[in-house]
């Protein structure tokens, strides 16, 4: 959502500023994203042309003197046509950034003549795409002062973050009452409208919804005859533009800026377009209708419209047609507004690929009780841009709103937040937002007010009263410690993922988080597909099935990094896999793959390797010993686990395993995928993997005591630095490698070889060793200070001890 400052002061009086205004907008909820204070437009003056002469070396350039109110002219060279003398418009001085241009301005030379500045069009200030020629104002602009001021150009831009929930700030009103009732000012109303009405609204409405009667709960209309469409006024047309919307004539400009000020979308029918009554009902399949943006859309009966005897004029809520749009040759306008089903216009903008103003709102909730009074507002503007008489409103359907009271002790307060707010306080809080409050004492009955469907229950009401009195007022507590982490809070089942976790990070794999939903043609591969997994409203085409197994994700996630580059990949998964559509079906398993040359000990980059010609591919032995990792991870007696040749088909048949506990409880598989698993999924190279069940391990029997610490895992993120020592070929690897681990203790956790080089270019008797040395921060992070010191020591130690100096 995004407003200029002027247009929020329209509907709050307050002498705020805007530093102001932003931290209490983002402390009440309503963050702020962003704040454009147009200090590009400040440095542009309006000045005056004094003299405009020839230039002496080029046809279209002229020598121009300007005032620019400071008491000396400035010489300026201009090539627009409209440069003449006495002419006011915008100039920038040398250091000024021109944004249209994308160029800072500087004492320049054209063509032999010095000129020290500009004169400039609207679209080197990104005003419009007019650059015909330069600015022309009227000639009392006040030469000297502020362009920006004097054009309007100068109000600050507000953008908020909305969330779902707030429906009624999606209108610059609803923003200023949530302001207003936080102390920030006061909230400004304005007179009910007031207008002659002659003669009735000869198009009448119908409601053919049957039983779905929810999908349009009311539609009001009304015909204004003898409007005068054409442009808006300068100061409407000046909003549109600063929030992103383009003018089009003043009956849809009124429509578009209500939406925006008051969080009501309206429409508005070219009366004479229209051929009959109007119908409210649900599309026939196959059903097209051309729409305001030009584009055809193909409707079902799941999308609601707007009818009259010749066919479509709206598609409800989300758009209007084309054939009835508002030009400049309108004399006779009805203004519509209606309430629609939020689910049916959420489900519809998205069928259809529609997103407007319009929709957001509705489908988020407008106010149904404004209803009526939005078209009023509508109708005094009409009447007041475009002249006209109104007929009398007609509404269809509404049978008013019921509000919701909940009943609210205001002990909640304290005991959801900590908070010590009066019962005096949280009264006026609720109040000022526009609530209902009756009752005494402790309990009170507090009515909803219409333009808040997010609020519900007690709970909802403590949010509106910790928001107002102030987030920052929670003082930060510490939650209570228990004695290990897996204590008596976590079942078996959690304790088990998390050893799982545990016990598979530990042998050098990296967790992965893949996505739940996969393709139809991996669900099948991998034993899924049921009808009853599919999804009834994916996000694409590819995720349109809960996935059966977490080996499809991780494959593909191993290949990725394949292609770009990183082909030596050890992942895992613990996670949940779905065989049904009910919450028994759910299944806790523990999966992982290894790609390449990623053995348990980085064999990828290993020196030996290097000599060998590379490091031995994974096979279905590594990812045995990963799945036998998990099984002892998680406590599962191994003496009884056995093991049985061959897996599901997605593994190779001949390089699989079966793991069982008894002759019935299968706890999992592990192997080398077949070639036609990996072809399918399109992933090459040597590939392994396992799952386990973890939901399929026995309750132990007994409990047993914790004899070992809990494992204390640094906050901090470890980093890895490569050095390389050129040393006597006496000298050993290990003797480098205990060098450099005795440089800190207590940094350096470990040391690894991974190249050891021979060659003429190191001298006669010499060799190169490189190490990969892992720093773990403890206590803090490191700053490039520490890491500098901690090079220097570890260089001077490995001197020390072997002789070693850093390969150049």
């Amino acid at each position: 959502m995004k407003f200029p400052l002027s247009w929020l002061k329209d509907h709050l009086e307050t002498d705020a500023s805007l530093e102001e205004i932003c931290a209490r907008l983002t402390m009440i909820g309503l963050e702020v994203e962003g704040v454009d204070d147009k200090a590009a437009f400040k440095p542009f003056v309006i000045a005056k042309v004094i003299s405009a002469e020839q230039h002496p070396n080029a046809d279209k350039l002229r020598v121009l003197m300007v005032d620019t109110g400071n008491g000396s002219p400035v010489q300026v060279v201009c090539g627009a046509p409209n440069a003449r003398k006495g002419l006011v418009g915008a100039f920038a001085a040398p250091g000024t950034y021109v944004p249209g241009i994308d160029v800072t301005l500087s004492v320049g030379n054209i063509r032999g003549v010095e000129s020290r500045g500009m004169m400039c069009s609207e679209k080197e200030l990104e005003i419009s795409d007019n650059h015909t020629g330069i600015i022309d104002l009227p000639e009392d602009a006040p030469v000297g002062t502020s362009y920006a001021a004097y054009a309007g150009l100068d109000d600050p831009m507000i953008e908020i973050n909305l969330t779902p929930n707030r429906p009624d700030c999606t209108s610059v009103h609803g923003i200023a009452r949530d302001l207003a009732a936080s102390g920030l000012g006061t909230l400004k109303t304005r007179p009910a409208p007031s207008f002659p009405v002659e003669g009735e609204t000869p198009v009448k409405v119908r409601l053919e919804l049957g039983e779905d009667k929810h999908l349009c709960p009311g539609f009001a209309l009304r015909l204004v005859r003898g409007v005068k469409n054409g442009p808006s006024p300068v100061w409407m047309r000046r909003r549109l533009t600063a929030i992103g919307l383009r003018p089009i004539n003043a009956l849809v400009d009124i429509t578009n800026y209500l939406t925006f000020d008051q969080g009501r979308p309206l429409h508005v029918f070219d009366a004479a377009k229209v051929n009959g009554n109007l119908t409210v009902r649900r599309a026939k399949e196959g059903e097209k209708v051309l729409a305001l943006d030009a584009r055809e859309y193909t409707l079902s009966p799941a999308n609601v419209v707007i009818t009259d005897e010749d066919g479509i004029e709206s598609i409800g809520g989300i758009m209007g047609g084309e054939h009835s749009g508002c030009d400049e040759a309108t004399t006779d306008v009805l203004i519509e507004s209606a309430l629609w089903d939020p689910m049916n216009i959420a489900k519809s903008g998205r069928t259809l690929g529609i997103i407007t103003d319009a929709r957001y709102r509705f489908e988020r909730g407008v106010d149904p009780e404004y209803m009526v009074p939005g078209l009023e507002r509508a109708t005094e503007l009409v009447l007041e841009l475009c002249g006209g008489t109104a007929a009398k409103l007609d509404v269809v359907g509404y049978e008013g709103h019921t509000p919701k009271v909940v009943d609210f002790p205001v002990s909640e307060v304290k005991r959801l937040t900590g908070l010590e707010v009066s019962t005096e306080e949280s009264v006026s809080i609720l109040e000022e937002l526009g609530f209902g409050v009756e009752g005494s004492g402790e309990r009170f009955r507090v009515t909803v007010p219409s333009w808040r469907p997010d609020v519900d229950g007690k709970a909802d009401l403590v949010e509106e009263v910790m928001r107002i009195h102030g987030v920052d007022n929670i003082v930060a507590a510490a939650l209570p410690s228990h004695n290990a982490v897996n204590g008596k809070i976590l079942t078996t089942l959690q304790i088990r993922t998390r050893q799982a976790r545990r016990g598979l990070a530990s042998r050098g794999m990296l967790e992965a988080v893949t996505w739940s939903f996969i393709s139809e043609e991996q669900a099948k591969l991998f034993g899924g597909g049921q009808p009853g997994l599919k999804l009834a409203n994916p996000i694409a085409a590819d995720m349109s099935d809960m996935r059966p197994s977490l080996l499809p994700g991780l494959l593909t996630a191993a290949q990725r990094n394949a292609d770009k580059g990183y082909g030596d990949v050890a992942i895992f998964e613990v996670s949940g896999t779905y065989e049904g559509d009910t919450p028994e079906a759910q299944r806790r398993v523990a999966g992982g793959v290894r790609r390449g040359t990623a053995s348990l000990n980085g064999a990828g980059r290993l020196w030996s390797n290097a000599v060998k010609g590379g490091g031995k591919p994974v096979d279905v032995f590594d990812a045995k010993a990963d799945a036998i990792a998990v099984l002892e991870a998680c406590g599962v007696p191994m003496a009884n686990v056995q093991f049985e040749a061959g897996g599901p088909d997605w593994y190779h048949p001949g390089r699989s395993g079966t793991i069982k506990l008894g002759p019935k409880i299968v706890l999992g598989a592990f192997g080398e995928f077949h070639p036609k698993t990996l072809d399918a999924l399109d992933v090459s190279g040597p590939i392994a993997g396992f799952e386990i069940y973890v939901d399929a391990m026995p309750e132990p029997k007994k409990k047993t005591t914790r004899t070992k610490p809990a494992l204390e895992l640094s906050p901090f993120q470890a980093v890895k630095r490569d050095f390389a020592f050129v040393v006597d070929k006496e000298v050993e690897a290990a003797a480098v490698v205990r060098a450099a681990s005795g440089a800190d203790r207590k940094l350096v956790t470990g040391v690894n070889v991974f190249d050891v080089f021979e060659g003429a270019s190191l001298g006669e008797g010499k060799k190169s060793i490189a190490i990969e040395v892992t720093i773990q921060p403890v206590e803090r992070t490191l700053t490039d200070e520490d890491f500098e010191a901690l090079t220097s020591r570890i260089v001077a130690i490995v001197a020390k001890s072997t002789g070693g100096v850093l390969r150049a």
